[in-house]
Formats: structure tokens, C-alpha cells, sequence
């Protein structure tokens, strides 16, 4: 099976797997998200179009979204959840979300998305967090390192953001720690370097 066989492939099991998610479109040139952040994209990206619950943010993958993802934040607004959960059941407590607030601080902004790579009880710690220019406005790079509890694979995720006027941009970056996370950050690098806000 040739490697492109073998992406797609992986491509249609991990959206298969996915609740909500039933189709991929292929994304390349200049992408605007909600009228808001452009970014460039050198290589095709395959962008997981929900078919039930929408989310604040988009999630592209290259080679599947249990081998590598980026999620797209463009604007949430304070006050408002970097993710949205289903309702919990009857008898359960509902999940705690992380909710963008403004006027946060480095760290605080850090924790949001260490909370939200926990949801699914995965072991999250900040290894990484220093000031970075995204989007043409000064904030955060930071990388989280994760160990996946539905597997016990040891993932690595790289994130940039930015607030501008109350407003939180972010892109984050997940694959395997061996192998993908390397191999694929270079291209990601490029299209956060290429990010502008509308």
C-alpha cells in the first residue's frame, strides 16, 4: 500500500471514530477562519468538517486525528468556552470547560489548554511557556506534554496564541511525541508564521 493509500486511509478510520464528524475536505492556498485569522497553508491540510456539534475552532489533520491535528481558534470572546462537551448524562456533574477570560495572565491563558487536552482524563503538564509573536501581536508559545488515556501514547502539543481586544486567537499543534510531532512541526511552524488577524 503506497503512503498516500495509507494516509487517507487512516484519514477515513480516525473521522469514522469521530462523534459528530463525517466528512473531510482538502484545504491548501490561503484559509480564512470566520472572517477573523488568515493563515497560508504550504501543504494540504484535510479540514474535519462537523456534521452535529459545532466547536469554536476549527481541526485540520494531515495524516489523521489520532496522528496529528491542529485546532483554530479565530476570536473567542470572553467569556465564551475553547470547547463545547455534550450535555452530561443524568445523575452527573457536567464537565468542567476551560473559559477564556479577559485579562488573564501568561500562565493562566497556558492552563486553559492544558485543561482541554485533560478533558478526556488524559495526564497533561506545561513543559514549555515564554512570550512569542503570533499573528502579528506579541503573546505565548507554549508546549503541553500528554500522555493519552484512551492508549497511553505519549503526545506532544505545541500552541501559539494572542489576545487582541478581549479576543483570544490560538492555534494548537498534537501528535505523537516519536516520530509525527517532529516530523510535522516545521510545516506547522510555517503556517502560524504566516497567521494575520482581519
Amino acid at each position: 500500500m503506497t503512503n498516500a493509500r495509507l494516509s487517507a486511509l487512516l484519514i477515513v478510520l480516525a473521522v469514522a471514530g469521530l462523534p459528530g464528524c463525517s466528512s473531510v475536505a482538502k484545504i491548501e492556498g490561503e484559509q480564512t477562519l470566520q472572517g477573523r485569522l488568515t493563515v497560508r497553508v504550504n501543504a494540504a491540510w484535510n479540514k474535519l468538517l462537523p456534521t452535529g456539534q459545532e466547536q469554536p475552532y476549527e481541526v485540520w489533520t494531515q495524516e489523521g486525528v489520532g496522528l496529528d491535528h491542529l485546532r483554530l481558534w479565530a476570536g473567542t470572546r470572553s467569556g465564551d468556552p475553547l470547547v463545547v462537551t455534550a450535555p452530561a448524562a443524568a445523575g452527573q456533574k457536567p464537565a468542567r470547560v476551560p473559559v477564556f477570560r479577559a485579562g488573564m495572565a501568561p500562565d493562566q491563558l497556558a492552563s486553559l489548554f492544558e485543561a482541554l487536552y485533560a478533558l478526556d482524563g488524559s495526564q497533561v503538564q506545561i513543559t514549555r511557556l515564554e512570550p512569542a509573536a503570533f499573528a502579528g501581536q506579541s503573546g505565548l508559545r507554549f508546549e503541553l506534554a500528554v500522555v493519552r488515556q484512551r492508549d497511553d501514547v505519549h503526545m506532544s502539543v505545541a500552541g501559539w496564541l494572542a489576545v487582541r481586544q478581549d479576543e483570544l486567537f490560538a492555534v494548537t499543534y498534537a501528535a505523537p511525541r516519536l516520530g509525527f510531532f517532529r516530523r510535522g512541526l516545521p510545516g506547522v511552524e510555517a503556517v502560524v508564521a504566516s497567521a494575520r488577524l482581519r
